[in-house]
């Protein structure tokens, strides 16, 4: 059941990200093998100018190994995990970099001091996290939010991540994103919590007059596949066609996007949106490919 698929890149949206060339990117705590070699891709794109920020000495021979000369770019010497962090909220507080990237530390570790108030990095929305899934290099894109970041977010909170997904959909070219609410069931229904608060953010979005189409309860299925809401009777222009899935909870998407790499062979790229700077939080598992995309994409994030 499991996929054996090669993971590639999309090309959409390395295409949106090379329009912006050589952006500042502080990697934090670097020199282990696999983020140094998707910063290393993403440098041979033209995206990205790194400073690594972590043990020099492991920087360098990771580059070494990877027969790639950084002597151009800034190192800074930092053994402790903790305080490579502190490095890179700092810099981005001062505007020397434009991205975080996470490289081999945990993310709570790095989130911790991005969301630190005398860094003064934070947005007005509040943060979230967007998965952009392809399967195929020229695929159309399939976006999951908050699939990483908000654990079980209330309707405030989901009007943030709704706000936030709609502004990233723009960037990447879709002009008026079709968002699907997500529930387990297209029903109101007072016994299942999620699909009250798709209703409730469904009217808020028409009456806030959001440049998106979001409708919502809908169940993963008529969200999807037109056949599906079809047969359910449901007529709405997003069901069957939507852009965004908007999750009722970090499990939810978390499940999604996982069984979307590992049974579909499917491309995430991930990135941490609403605040000043665009945040990279890969998995440790994570292949390359998607790696550059999660680069890419907080590329394209930019403001």
């Amino acid at each position: 059941m499991l996929s054996n698929k090669e993971i590639v890149c999309p090309n959409n949206l390395l295409d949106k990200a090379q329009e912006k060339k050589g952006i500042k990117v502080a990697v934090v705590n670097a020199g282990k093998p696999l983020p140094m070699l998707s910063v290393q891709d993403a440098v041979t794109e033209n995206l990205i100018e790194p400073i690594f920020i972590g043990n020099k000495e492991e920087i360098l021979k990771c580059a070494n190994d990877l027969k790639w000369d950084i002597s151009k770019y800034e190192i800074i010497d930092e053994p402790v995990e903790n305080n490579t962090a502190k490095i890179a909220a700092k810099l981005a507080s001062k505007n020397k970099v434009k991205i975080i990237v996470k490289g081999h530390i945990h993310t709570d570790v790095l989130m911790k001091e991005v969301l630190k108030r005398e860094y003064n990095l934070l947005g007005k929305t509040r943060l979230s996290h967007i998965w952009h899934m392809t399967v195929e290099k020229e695929g159309k894109p399939l976006i999951i939010t908050d699939g990483a970041l908000n654990v079980q977010p209330n309707v405030k909170t989901k009007m943030h991540i709704l706000k936030n997904v709609i502004n990233f959909s723009n960037r990447i070219g879709i002009s008026r994103p079709k968002v699907a609410v997500l529930s387990a069931t297209e029903e109101v229904l007072e016994s299942v919590p999620s699909s009250l608060d798709a209703a409730e953010i469904t009217k808020l979005a028409k009456d806030e007059n959001l440049e998106a189409d979001v409708f919502g309860p809908l169940a993963f299925d008529n969200s999807i596949s037109k056949k599906s809401a079809a047969i359910k009777g449901i007529k709405n222009i997003v069901a069957g066609e939507a852009d965004v899935l908007l999750v009722p909870s970090v499990e939810t998407g978390n499940g999604l996007v996982k069984m979307m790499i590992y049974f579909m062979g499917a491309c995430a790229a991930g990135v941490v949106v609403g605040g000043k700077v665009p945040v990279v939080i890969t998995s440790r598992s994570d292949e390359a490919q998607a790696r550059l995309a999660s680069i890419a994409a907080a590329v394209v994030a930019l403001d």
